[in-house]
């Protein structure tokens, strides 16, 4: 399993209906109670990328296979999640597992959907997740205190930089503070001392505002959850998450389309949303081609052209002789790897190259 989005909120907030529009598929329960989600559901979902379509017009290959991301559905959190309350634990270590994190909120009024809280409140709804994973966070540093403590008593000097960071980082969450603003202040040094603590709030978070669908371009509530996500410097959407599940559940690609342009939309949602979830990782795609396979590729941002190469095969990093690169726009703008050549538009690259989004790659190596 590849790099993770966990989707969490409240119950009852639309975060299984969404996983299930995700994955076009009804392997999560969405029904209008409590905790109906209780193990996390996990979908591979693809990422739409119109590139690959325009790729196979030039080397028409006889398969094409492009980039995925994985989703995990997560049980909705409650107050006093830390403590047990809702089998929060249970969830909040679900959390701890995933890369990034898709809060979802409800802004939408429904007398018909419960509410956890019994009315529609985002910035409290938020807080109380907030309030729930700093408490963990806080279970996490206990642990790891401990354990430092007792290294530093066995003579290891080098734990006692740890232990200080980790008394900063509780002092910063027992003020109510995401670690995320911690981490921001640090230097490499130190961050590498507390690099797999694994620390829940401070990971990258897309907030999703789950309006109505007649509200789609969003409405009061939307913009309270615009505003914390601004505040935090996290990332923002807002989604009608059921008109995403009709749009998902139509068969062919020509009615979803109609169904777009009735709403005077060109893109769902929902792509717009893996989109976001794809930068939240901090990935990008790269692309090696031939007749035979088109294949879109998923790589973290900076990685070097070695690295890449094992990406694919052990083989091609270990006896890798150079890459050679092709920009995406200039095979598209001339319209054959024959015309790129020609233009001496193809790049001979190093180990060392840090691939960049889009790049068409062929490898040379030697085994």
């Amino acid at each position: 399993m590849g790099l993770q989005c966990g989707i969490v909120g409240l119950p009852n907030v639309g975060k299984s209906t969404l996983f299930n529009a995700l994955t076009s598929s009804q392997n999560a329960q969405a029904l209008n109670y409590p905790f109906c989600t209780i193990e996390p559901n996990l979908g591979t979902v693809v990422v739409p990328d119109l590139r690959l379509d325009e790729l196979n017009k030039i080397y028409k290959s006889k398969k094409v296979v492009p980039s995925t991301i994985d989703f995990v559905d997560i049980a909705g959190l409650v107050k006093g999640a830390s403590k047990g309350e809702g089998l929060g634990n249970q969830f909040l270590s679900h959390i701890r597992e995933v890369d990034a994190i898709i809060h979802i909120v409800r802004c939408f009024d429904n007398d018909n959907i419960i509410h956890i809280n019994g009315n529609i409140d985002p910035a409290r709804d938020i807080e109380t997740v907030e309030t729930e994973l700093i408490f963990k966070d806080l279970e996490i540093i206990k642990k790891r205190y401990e354990k430092v403590s007792k290294l530093i008593k066995i003579g290891d000097k080098k734990s006692k930089k740890e232990l200080e960071l980790l008394d900063e980082l509780k002092n910063h969450l027992v003020s109510g503070k995401l670690a995320k603003y911690f981490f921001d202040e640090l230097h490499h040094e130190d961050i590498i001392h507390l690099s797999d603590l694994n620390i829940l709030t401070n990971k990258p978070v897309l907030y999703v505002a789950n309006v109505s669908d007649t509200e789609i371009s969003g409405n009061k509530y939307s913009e309270i959850v615009r505003h914390v996500s601004e505040k935090e410097n996290a990332k923002f959407l807002a989604l009608a998450v059921e008109i995403e599940s009709e749009i998902a559940n139509l068969q062919s690609n020509d009615e979803k389309k109609e169904f777009l342009e009735s709403l005077e939309l060109n893109q769902s949602g929902l792509d717009r949303l893996i989109f976001e979830s794809y930068s939240l990782l901090g990935l990008i795609t790269f692309f090696t081609a031939s007749d035979k396979e088109l294949h879109s590729r998923t790589i973290q941002k900076g990685i070097k052209a070695i690295e890449a190469a094992g990406k694919i095969h052990t083989d091609f990093e270990r006896g890798f002789i150079r890459a050679e690169i092709i920009k995406y726009k200039d095979l598209i703008a001339l319209g054959s790897e024959h015309s790129v050549r020609e233009k001496g538009l193809l790049y001979i690259e190093g180990r060392d190259y840090e691939i960049q989004d889009a790049d068409i790659v062929f490898y040379r190596f030697n085994v």
